[in-house]
């Protein structure tokens, strides 16, 4: 059963992560009204640095797209887990409604990294 259900929430991280990346490239979800105008800020700097946004978009794409598949998925944990820690932080200290989501999409991912700590330990030795 546990096997079962962090099968379908690795799924499901990995298309939201595949998702945002590719938004990061064809810019098809639109911008909230009510978006902060300090991520307004943030955003617009982020992409006046033109190789910034699309770095973020590849690791995001190559991050879900690892996190979904089993034998990949302690790669993946690693690979997006910058990306997660950007999120928390937008969340944490400019968009606060969005901590919620932040929060279970890093427990998703520290969950897959802790299941997966055999793998890491040839890392750290």
């Amino acid at each position: 059963m546990k096997k079962k259900i962090l099968f379908v929430l690795s799924l499901l991280f990995g298309l939201i992560f595949i998702n945002a990346g590719l938004n990061k490239f064809f810019y098809y979800m639109p911008v909230p009204d009510d978006l902060p105008a300090e991520v307004l800020r943030v955003s617009t700097a982020f992409m006046e640095i033109g190789w910034l946004m699309p770095m973020i978009a590849v690791v995001e794409i190559a991050g879900g797209l690892l996190f979904m598949i089993p034998k990949t998925r302690a790669l993946g944990a690693i690979v997006i887990l910058p990306v997660m820690m950007g999120v928390l932080m937008m969340h944490l200290f400019t968009a606060p409604s969005g901590l919620p989501v932040a929060l279970v999409l890093l427990a998703i991912n520290l969950w897959v990294i802790v299941e997966n700590r055999e793998k890491y330990l040839p890392m750290i030795r």
